[in-house]
């Protein structure tokens, strides 16, 4: 059973001194309960490792253990069946498990293995593996050496497939272990909505526009956000849903957003990054470099609206590699990109787009299943991809 996750759960109250019990607990454990591993250092990993754990557990009946940064999920993974979990905070105590490990397999969707405070074990010969938590590049959106200690690596599709052997080219690295699996949070998302029709929260007398840019400098969320949603308002419904990371570090923000247009009926601003509803009550996404562009399209066969601010470049270095970012590559296939010094041509934009949406539909459908590994499939293989990683750490 898939595990949905929200803040209404009441938390359980952890110490320092329950963090450090936690952290003996998975210690004391005798290794061949440790086989499997996975550790979520927020609540969004969860959503990347869930159907996959439940491949393991309910399927081929193995144990695993759950080691989390999040208290939330440490309450919701108790009652699973096969999952030992531990809650080791964010700070010293999980400095300290990394590096004592002991395990056979090691499951993260954190990158930067080794480069900061995230260390491979000292003391146990561990595999690591990768898996995404979204399906954008490897080489522009993550930094330079983000995956060059991992062991294993689940791919997404083709284009992480290029962007990994052509950096471990480029560089010289020692190739990794690459497995063509998917994306599970796409599977869950097409399974969920594949028949799911939710009541809208507007009256629909006119068409819904999503609004879900990225975060970073340059973003609309911190230049022109104010402006877009105005601009779209004379026409449409919009729902405006920013980065958790713009909520985190730009609140005052947010709040000027809210009270400038929460007045108005056709206006919602959404903070629940894991309620995806608003994907399937909307009509078309408009963004700027996020990741979010995929999955709304990809799940939702809708198109996307591109505003052209700066790239957010987290590897200065992207363009040695000879693979293009797929973010970059595939904006005017799933959709339209506009100058943010054009934004005046945003309704004719919406409307054109709206008006050939049968069209769109079909070109998205044959990109995605081109682009994207096993899809509905990939927890299937990514079991097997572990169970077989298990076998050959086990042989002689």
């Amino acid at each position: 059973m898939l595990i949905s996750i929200h803040l209404s759960h009441k938390l359980m109250k952890f110490s320092f001194g329950d963090e450090w019990g936690e952290l003996k607990k998975f210690e004391n454990l005798p290794l061949d309960d440790k086989k499997i591993v996975f550790y979520s250092e927020n609540e969004n990993s969860m959503i990347v490792f869930e159907s996959l754990i439940d491949e393991l557990t309910d399927k081929y009946n193995l144990d695993i253990c759950y080691v989390t940064s999040s208290k939330n999920e440490s309450v919701l993974m108790k009652s699973k069946n096969h999952v030992k979990t531990f809650y080791i905070g964010d700070g010293v105590i999980r400095t300290k498990f990394f590096l004592n490990l002991k395990a056979s397999i090691m499951i993260m969707t954190m990158p930067d293995l080794e480069s900061f405070h995230i260390k491979r074990s000292k003391i146990h010969p561990v595999h690591y593996i990768y898996m995404f938590h979204s399906m954008v590049s490897t080489h522009l959106v993550y930094r330079k050496s983000a995956f060059d200690n991992y062991d294993t690596i689940f791919c997404v599709g083709e284009h992480h497939l290029d962007e990994i052997q052509n950096t471990e080219k480029y560089y010289n690295l020692k190739p990794k272990n690459l497995i063509k699996y998917g994306y599970g949070h796409l599977d869950n998302l097409i399974q969920k909505y594949s028949e799911n029709n939710i009541a809208s929260q507007f009256i629909k007398n006119q068409s819904t526009i999503l609004l879900a840019p990225s975060w970073s400098n340059n973003g609309i969320s911190e230049t022109i956000g104010e402006k877009i949603i105005e601009i779209l308002l004379n026409d449409f419904n919009v729902i405006y849903r920013p980065h958790p990371m713009t909520q985190k570090n730009s609140e005052k923000k947010l709040k000027q957003i809210a009270k400038m247009f929460s007045q108005n009926k056709n206006f919602r601003l959404e903070t629940d990054i894991k309620n995806f509803d608003s994907f399937l009550e909307s009509d078309i996404l408009i963004t700027d470099w996020s990741g979010s562009a995929l999955e709304f399209s990809f799940v939702f066969k809708k198109p996307v609206i591109f505003i052209d601010v700066p790239k957010k470049i987290n590897n200065p270095e992207f363009d040695k590699i000879s693979s293009v970012p797929i973010e970059v590559k595939i904006r005017n296939e799933i959709g339209k990109v506009i100058s943010a010094n054009d934004l005046s041509l945003l309704d004719s934009e919406i409307k054109t787009l709206l008006s050939q949406k049968n069209k769109f539909q079909e070109k998205i459908i044959k990109i995605r299943d081109e682009l994207i590994f096993n899809i509905n499939e990939s927890k299937e293989f990514g079991a097997k991809a572990i169970i077989e990683l298990l076998n050959k750490k086990s042989s002689p």
